[in-house]
C-alpha cells in the first residue's frame, strides 16, 4: 500500500473539492501547508508525495529513502530538484494545461476593467456620483475600444494561443514573439521580433514560462520601445518583468496601465511599490483558482499517480 503526503494542499483544494478519490490509492494525509523544516518529518514515510510549492532540494530526495514519487499540483516543476529525483530513480510529473481558459479569462478580466473602467466607474457609482448626475450618462476617463488596437502576445503555448484567439474575436490585429515559425500558428497571427513587438502592441500579453534568459524580459530598454499608451498584462511568471522599472515606467506614463496576476516574491512583499501604484491593477495570483480548473487540476493529479502506480506514468518532467 503506498503512503501518499498531500505537503501543500490548501491552495488548489481549501474544502470545497475532495480528496477522497486519492485515498482509494493508498494511505492519505493531507496538510494544508509544510514549512520548510517540516518536509522531512512529514514526508518520512511517503512513498508519494503530493506538492504545489514546496521546494524538494537534492538534500531533501537525500533524507526520503521511501520516496518514489513526486506529483506537482501546478505545471511549473522549477520547485523540484529533477536531476537529483532523476537520480535516485523518482518519477517526478506535473499537470499541463489544465487552466488554459481560466487564465486567458483572467487576462482579459484585466484588459477589460482597465479599458472600460470598471472599478473606477463602480466605486464612483456607490458613492453617489450617479444619484447626484445631471445627465443620464458619465465617464471619468477616458475607455477604450479593443476592436482595431494590436494585441502583443509574448510566447505561443497553449495559454498565449487561447489569448491570440480570443483577442482575435475582439476584433484585435495580434502578433507575436515565439520560437513557431509562421507555418505553425492562426493566419491572424502575425509573427514579429523582439522591437517589433514591443513598439507595435497597444496590449502586451505575457504568456511564456521563466527561464534564464527572459527573467526581466521586460525592464527599462523594453519599456522604453513600448507606446505610452500601451497596456502590459502578466498573468504567467512575476520575474518577467523588473518591477522597479516597472513602477518608474507607469509613474512617468511611459506606458499607460499594467494589469498582474503574479509577482516577483508571493505572498507580495509590504514594500513593492506596484502595490501602491495608481496604474496598476494587481490580483493575487488567482488566474489558476477557477473552480472548473483546480477540479481538473486534482483530477489529473490523481490521474497521473494512478498511471505510475499501473506501470505507465503519463506526464513525466524533466
Amino acid at each position: 500500500m503506498e503512503n501518499i503526503v498531500v505537503l501543500d494542499g490548501y491552495v488548489a483544494n481549501s474544502g470545497d473539492l475532495s480528496w477522497e478519490p486519492l485515498k482509494k490509492l493508498g494511505n492519505l494525509t493531507v496538510y494544508d501547508r509544510t514549512p520548510s523544516n517540516q518536509v522531512v518529518e512529514r514526508a518520512a514515510d511517503a512513498t508519494a508525495i503530493i506538492i504545489n510549492k514546496v521546494n524538494i532540494t537534492a538534500k531533501l530526495i537525500e533524507q526520503l529513502p521511501k520516496l518514489r514519487y513526486i506529483g506537482l499540483l501546478a505545471t511549473g516543476f522549477n520547485n523540484v530538484d529533477i536531476a537529483a529525483a532523476r537520480q535516485r530513480g523518482i518519477t517526478v510529473t506535473n499537470v499541463p494545461a489544465y487552466s488554459t481558459d481560466s487564465v486567458a479569462q483572467n487576462i482579459f478580466a484585466h484588459l477589460l476593467n482597465i479599458t472600460n473602467r470598471i472599478s473606477l466607474h463602480s466605486e464612483s457609482v456607490k458613492r453617489g456620483d450617479w444619484t447626484r448626475c445631471t445627465d443620464f450618462s458619465y465617464r471619468l476617463m477616458t475607455i477604450e475600444q479593443l476592436a482595431g488596437l494590436t494585441m502583443g502576445i509574448y510566447a505561443l503555448g497553449h495559454i498565449g494561443l487561447k489569448v491570440a484567439e480570443i483577442a482575435h474575436a475582439f476584433g484585435m490585429n495580434v502578433i507575436a514573439l515565439t520560437s513557431k515559425s509562421q507555418d505553425q500558428i492562426p493566419d491572424y497571427i502575425t509573427k514579429v521580433d523582439h522591437d517589433t513587438l514591443l513598439k507595435q502592441s497597444d496590449v502586451l500579453s505575457l504568456n511564456a514560462p521563466l527561464t534564464p534568459d527572459n527573467r526581466h524580459f521586460i525592464n527599462r530598454e523594453s519599456l522604453a520601445l513600448m507606446k505610452p499608451s500601451a497596456i502590459l498584462l502578466n498573468a504567467s511568471r512575476g520575474p518577467l518583468i523588473d518591477e522597479k522599472a516597472l513602477d518608474e515606467a507607469l509613474n512617468k506614463r511611459q506606458i499607460a496601465y499594467a494589469g498582474l496576476d503574479v509577482l516577483e516574491v508571493e505572498p507580495a512583499l509590504p514594500d513593492n511599490p506596484l502595490l501602491t501604484n495608481k496604474y496598476c491593477e494587481i490580483t493575487p495570483h488567482i488566474a489558476w483558482q477557477s473552480t472548473a480548473a483546480r477540479t481538473r487540476l486534482l483530477e489529473t493529479v490523481i490521474s497521473n499517480l494512478q498511471h505510475y502506480l499501473d506501470g505507465d506514468p503519463v506526464n513525466v518532467v524533466g
